[in-house]
């Protein structure tokens, strides 16, 4: 059965030159790829770092009764999954120790988003359908997640964890600011950290009082678990509960949200959230705008001085003992490591 499936995905895999990589398991049908609509390659001055070989792919086996289709194990190369915004480092990990083409990536990171990818880490699961379409390659489906690329989990995920009797370690490697985005032709470019909270506890029925005309106010949100509405919860609402709000203005992917704003009716009234990373590399924008917060620009000098108030990181996430992707992240924060982060267009620690 197994080898029937790998011999139905390989043959989709040639014909179908999709953006996003289909997967078996329904929760995580749609995937990153989904919500990303832009380019994403190498920078323009894309540089080689690393050439030792300490992290590389394992020994592949011709699936029985195909010439040219294949089973491929990990090697030292930790299997990955992770978050929407974390799929261009991804990418350039693999530029980088493994030499893949550009037109195989989009198969070989292969990310779920959040809620998925931790909760794979956390059961033990594989990320299936990872490929490298030019060489017929499927990566072993049977190997379970050694790393996620993420934003922060949330409080249940966390204690997902616990309950899984594992202790997972989180290190940050890039800065990103959690921003707030309302359509360009609004007239309010800033908003306090307390106004913000106003606005999605149901304090502000308009934008008259914010500094706008007196449109009304269309809060969207993200649905529970996703990773920007961790950082909403956690980050910015500090406690204060966020008003229900029907089901259509719960936005299912960040590219949806990011339309909400920019281009559907509500448009000029809408507000929303998101990765700055995301909305300046990942997807169409023209039609949105990024507030400040309390006066202060998501620049990158604001976040790696800690000015702008919702400053966050992303991780790589693992469970403790695992050695191999220990070192693998350890490379991850050296300096060597960090230029691979600048170079993929993340804000470095250092």
């Amino acid at each position: 059965m197994k080898k029937l499936l790998c011999v139905l995905l390989f043959l989709q895999m040639l014909v179908v030159t999709a953006v996003a990589e289909e997967t078996t398991e329904a929760e995580a049908s749609t995937g990153s790829w989904s919500q990303i609509n832009q380019a994403v390659g190498k920078s323009e001055n894309w540089q080689q770092l690393e050439t030792d070989g300490r992290f590389h792919l394992g020994e592949k086996r011709t699936l029985e009764g195909y010439d040219k289709l294949y089973i491929m194990d990990w090697g030292t190369w930790p299997s990955m999954d992770g978050s929407t915004v974390c799929v261009p480092i991804a990418m350039e990990l693999a530029r980088q120790w493994l030499g893949l083409d550009e037109g195989d990536l989009n198969g070989f990171v292969n990310f779920s988003t959040t809620p998925y990818a931790y909760d794979r880490l956390t059961q033990g699961r594989p990320n299936p359908l990872v490929t490298i379409k030019s060489q017929g390659v499927m990566m072993d489906d049977a190997h379970p997640i050694d790393l996620v690329l993420a934003t922060y989990p949330n409080a249940d995920e966390r204690r997902a964890a616990e309950d899984a009797g594992l202790e997972l370690v989180y290190v940050p490697f890039c800065y990103d600011a959690f921003v707030f985005m309302v359509n360009a032709a609004n007239p309010v470019d800033s908003l306090t950290v307390s106004q913000i909270q106003g606005i999605y506890t149901g304090q502000y029925e308009t934008w008259k009082s914010l500094g706008g005309t007196s449109q009304q106010i269309f809060a969207y949100q993200r649905p529970h678990g996703s990773g920007s509405q961790t950082a909403m919860e956690e980050l910015v609402m500090d406690g204060l509960e966020i008003e229900n709000v029907p089901e259509n203005y719960v936005s299912d992917g960040m590219s949806e949200a990011v339309q909400q704003i920019g281009n559907y009716d509500n448009g000029p009234g809408a507000i929303g959230y998101s990765y700055l990373y995301y909305v300046s590399t990942l997807v169409e924008s023209s039609g949105i705008k990024v507030l400040s917060v309390d006066g202060v620009a998501p620049s990158p000098e604001n976040l790696q001085s800690g000015a702008y108030p919702f400053t966050v990181n992303y991780y790589a996430v693992y469970r403790r003992g695992d050695t191999n992707t220990e070192a693998f992240v350890n490379w991850l924060v050296s300096a060597e490591g960090q230029r691979a982060v600048q170079q993929a267009g993340y804000i470095p620690l250092h």
